[in-house]
């Protein structure tokens, strides 16, 4: 479902042989599901963001950032990591922003939409009984809007198309 949506003609993608694709995670499990759907990627530039610079050498050879942790019980470090990564988007030019969560993914996203970028949110598979705060807010904004439990897809979204983990 991704390598179908993410290599369909973008109209930044011409000057390219290649779409660029932001994959942003905060850390933990947000990262090690971004991390299981990387070969979903192939065929784009990909460039990481997360919220920890040990994280680099898991993907060693492709462009990376870091942005500061927050949520929404810290207000200035929300305020921070917005900036970070407006300034990451304003520079990459991303042609897809994808992620699994949680606060800068939905960031992410939004700036990303903003900025022309085509959107994918992947629900935390740990969200089992209801959706993600993240995931609930910005789902209707997503291009693509997923989740990885059957019971909690909706005809208008989110969708359920399997499991990371």
């Amino acid at each position: 479902m991704f390598r179908g949506f993410m290599l369909q003609q973008h109209p930044s993608v011409s000057a390219r042989h290649r779409p660029k694709l932001l994959a942003v995670s905060s850390g933990g499990g947000h990262w090690v599901q971004l991390l299981r759907i990387k070969d979903a990627f192939e065929g784009c530039e990909v460039v990481f963001v997360t919220v920890h610079e040990s994280y680099r050498a898991q993907v060693a050879g492709h462009k990376f950032h870091v942005v500061n942790d927050a949520n929404r019980w810290t207000k200035i470090r929300l305020l921070r990591t917005a900036q970070s990564l407006a300034r990451i988007i304003w520079s990459e030019r991303p042609d897809i922003v994808i992620s699994t969560g949680a606060a800068p993914g939905y960031l992410a996203l939004r700036l990303g939409r903003i900025m022309g970028a085509r959107t994918i949110w992947l629900d935390s598979i740990a969200n089992v009984e209801h959706l993600s705060m993240s995931g609930f807010r910005i789902g209707r904004s997503a291009d693509l809007w997923l989740t990885q439990w059957p019971h909690l897809a909706r005809p208008e979204g989110p969708h359920y198309e399997g499991a990371v983990l």
